[in-house]
């Protein structure tokens, strides 16, 4: 057994860590960190000690790589572990990962255009993967996971932002829709490095996603921005946990969804930790949902845990509201037809998140989908 902690956690920074499933108890969905979770449609991602199915695949566009960004298989002996799962899916990825695909930027690259890549899924038999980008000194990059296909995925995703690197990294759930995941994304931010993550849900069945950011030095940022619209049937739900335990970073966390249709359901749980040498601190999250019609559910629960008084800031806020009727009757009253107007209010209301992705395709293709489930 491999473990850093076994006893009962005081704060969310304390937390059982282990490699092996197995020291992980039996989840029966009464554990806080999974009660709002339909257990049962996770299947074996849930009950397996051990699964096999193949991994997807990783498809990059026409043409060559950049110059200095390399992907390729390597052993899990080749990389530093980032990550160090904390509940029973993470460990059962790492545990049944056969490889990892590793993602690397050299130290000082700068491609001008963002790197596309396709995460293709393998089919419907359980199976796991673990993704490593490490983004090398002073570089700065975009990189886009475009997710696809049907799986039954628990996977996990390590990224390590050099000293002095900025990355932006857009990972999108454009699952078919069958498709089940439950994924870990951790960022190691260095010293004065930037990190900016948009993620985006949009396709899939059940799609459950927790993100975690630690600080390798001081001066390192780190902005998380997450849309999501959810329709019937389909459970979305996204976990953050930005640990702040290094002296004079920021973060900031905003994330915004849509539901539409009977039994829509989306959560979102915001936590952050502002350690006590985590000085001068500066943090805000915020999470807003647009409920479209009766029927659907948005679970919100931000929390905020501070051990120093010595922050600069630290704040969240959460809403939840059904549509505005009073916007919709005024583009009517100025000749609008109603379909239309649905469709700017609630364009409007992405439109910040959307705009943040840096390849103009994506975001027309993202605005399509939406307009798209709107005229349902």
């Amino acid at each position: 057994m491999t473990t850093e902690s076994m006893a009962p956690p005081r704060t969310k920074s304390q937390v059982l860590r282990s490699f092996d499933v197995t020291d992980f108890p039996a989840v029966n969905g009464l554990e806080e960190d999974w009660r709002f979770t339909p257990i049962k449609r996770l299947g074996s991602l849930i009950t397996a000690d051990s699964i096999n199915g193949k991994a997807p695949v990783f498809e990059y566009g026409d043409g060559d790589l950049p110059v200095g960004v390399a992907i390729k298989a390597v052993t899990a002996a080749e990389v530093e572990p980032v990550l160090t799962p904390f509940d029973r899916i993470s460990a059962l990825a790492y545990g049944s990962a056969q490889d990892v695909t590793l993602i690397e930027v050299a130290p000082e690259t700068a491609p001008q255009l963002p790197v596309l890549i396709r995460v293709v899924g393998q089919g419907s038999e359980a199976a796991a993967a673990r993704t490593v980008v490490k983004v090398g000194a002073f570089a700065n990059v975009s990189i886009v996971l475009e997710q696809t296909g049907s799986a039954t995925l628990a996977d996990n995703i390590e990224v390590i932002v050099g000293d002095g690197a900025k990355l932006t990294l857009v990972t999108l759930a454009i699952w078919d829709a069958d498709a089940v995941q439950a994924q870990h994304l951790k960022f190691r931010v260095g010293r004065d490095a930037h990190a900016t993550h948009v993620q985006v849900a949009l396709g899939g069945s059940l799609v459950r996603q927790f993100t975690s950011v630690e600080y390798a030095g001081r001066g390192g940022e780190a902005d998380l921005w997450g849309l999501y619209f959810a329709t019937a049937g389909q459970h979305f739900e996204h976990r953050q946990l930005v640990d702040h335990g290094v002296p004079d970073c920021r973060s900031y966390v905003g994330y915004r969804g849509a539901l539409q249709g009977r039994s829509a359901h989306t959560v979102w749980v915001g936590d952050v930790v502002i350690r006590a040498a985590a000085t001068g601190t500066e943090t805000y999250e915020i999470n807003r949902n647009l409920l479209l019609t009766e029927g659907a559910r948005a679970d919100s629960v931000p929390n905020l845990e501070i051990e120093t008084g010595e922050v600069v800031s630290a704040g969240h806020a959460s809403a939840t509201g059904r549509f505005d009727d009073e916007q919709l009757f005024y583009l009517m009253a100025r000749g609008i037809p109603e379909a239309e107007a649905r469709k700017l209010v609630v364009g409007g209301f992405f439109a910040e998140l959307i705009n943040k992705i840096p390849v103009e395709e994506l975001r027309e293709r993202l605005g399509a989908i939406i307009e798209a489930r709107l005229a349902r």
